[in-house]
């Protein structure tokens, strides 16, 4: 099967095939540590973790680089006085660490830092000055983007749009107003590095240009990461050199159809959402749109994440057993064309429906098969790894919203599946438990039967 990917280099659904037939090398831009993480953090590196299993079923080998930027202007204002940066953005890139293996996304193979790469970034910045592309002026290094004839081949903006959007400050040293900063000075109050030009710190644009070419190589097969990072950042990446075959983008998440602002008092952060419900039920909310699609957050998401894995669960019980059942199994075909569509979770996750539902109704020789592919398509969506005991035990340990009811409703499915399929002893020992519960019953007469 073709994997197909939407390149934003040109907007284009493409098939994907990397360089190398049994290796891709990927690069997404990660966080900047001066915070604890907000859902809108967490989009882009579960979508990515999603799509190095597709990309690891296809090509086998995936070198997957997402970088820390662990030396900012929003890490300098966080840090008190006297304090050094470290103290900062160690702290949060524990936190940061800790969510996302709450969420289900695995490490990616590496994690570089921005702090241990200040002699490459140097290094290019050279290459830059002697290209003809950068200048120095005032004790800083700037982009020359007129230099660039391709500029804005990414995001596709006419240059008056590109500026609006960059907000750039026009500083009375640069030579035009798109120029960016690739030095800046510091002063004593400020993290710096010796360099030719003085004691500074990079820019933020040129740090995952010379981390790219330093642990991928030049170019790559695939860049990610947030639509809000097209322009200007990757923009100016492409404009320092940085290759990629494919550019892959994710959409925002909006909160109560609003963007998430500090101002607005509306940013959720993970470790609170991670006390409200498992993280597994983030990570399937995540899944739910399209990844280039915006996401709308309401209070409903999450609740209604928790349902639907705790109707999934049901399915599967006390576990699959052998998956050597499933694999290369036909039942798994729709799911994996819908992820080989560009990604398709939402249509990939009703194929698990597709898979639950059946195995709750099939004959119960064959139920271990489907059971063993909803595992197996678990698997490559990051979810779906335990038994429904251990599901239902983290849901009463966080207390999750509408656990209870998320629980009926999957008995009720089971018990109606077991009618279904006239395994009326199934069925009873269900209406038991529920009237234990205090739910009432009733029951329409099967097809075939008399009222």
């Amino acid at each position: 099967m073709t994997l197909y990917l939407t390149n934003s280099l040109g907007g284009e659904k493409q098939p994907f095939v990397p360089r190398n037939p049994r290796e891709v090398r990927m690069y997404v831009c990660g966080p900047t540590v001066y915070d604890y993480a907000h859902i809108g953090n967490a989009r882009p590196a579960v979508v990515f973790d999603v799509l190095v299993r597709v990309l690891e079923r296809h090509f086998g080998r995936v070198i997957y680089a997402r970088n820390l930027t662990d030396v900012d202007d929003k890490i300098n204002a966080a840090a008190a006085a006297g304090v050094p940066i470290a103290a900062i953005t160690e702290r949060f890139t524990a936190a940061y660490h800790a969510d996302m293996a709450a969420l289900g996304v695995r490490p990616p193979g590496i994690e570089p830092k921005v702090t241990d790469h200040i002699p490459q970034i140097i290094d290019l910045i050279r290459r830059l000055l002697a290209a003809g592309h950068a200048y120095e002026a005032e004790g800083h290094v700037l982009y020359h983007v007129p230099s660039f004839a391709d500029y804005g081949m990414l995001s596709r903006r006419k240059r008056d749009e590109m500026i609006a959007g960059a907000r750039v400050e026009v500083a009375p040293f640069k030579r035009d107003p798109a120029d960016f900063v690739l030095w800046k000075p510091s002063d004593d109050s400020q993290p710096g590095w010796d360099s030719p030009w003085g004691r500074g710190r990079p820019g933020w644009h040129i740090e995952c240009s010379a981390m790219i070419e330093h642990h991928l190589g030049n170019p790559i097969d695939i860049h990610g990461g947030g639509i809000d990072l097209q322009f200007p950042h990757h923009e100016n990446e492409i404009a320092q050199g940085t290759r990629a075959r494919f550019w892959i983008h994710n959409g925002f998440v909006t909160v109560e159809g609003r963007k998430m602002s500090k101002s607005l008092g509306n940013v959720l952060l993970l470790r609170d959402l991670l006390g409200q419900a498992p993280g597994e039920a983030v990570r399937l909310a995540l899944l739910s749109a399209h990844y280039r699609q915006p996401l709308g957050w309401t209070a409903q998401t999450l609740p209604q994440a928790v349902r639907t894995l705790s109707r999934l669960y049901v399915a599967i019980g006390d576990g699959p057993g052998d998956l050597r059942l499933c694999r290369d199994s036909p039942l798994l075909a729709r799911f994996r064309a819908a992820l080989d569509d560009d990604l398709n979770t939402p249509a990939a996750l009703a194929e698990l429906f597709v898979l639950a539902t059946t195995a709750r109704s099939v004959d119960p020789e064959l139920r271990p098969r489907y059971v063993a592919a909803l595992v197996e398509a678990g698997a490559e969506l990051g979810l779906l790894q335990r038994t429904e005991r251990d599901w239902q035990a983290e849901l009463a340990a966080c207390g999750a919203a509408d656990a209870d009811e998320a629980r009926i409703m999957a008995m009720r499915d089971e018990r109606a599946a077991a009618r279904a399929r006239r395994d009326f002893a199934t069925a009873d020992r269900i209406r038991d438990d529920l009237l234990a519960l205090g739910v009432p019953v009733e029951d329409r007469p099967l097809a075939g039967q008399g009222a």
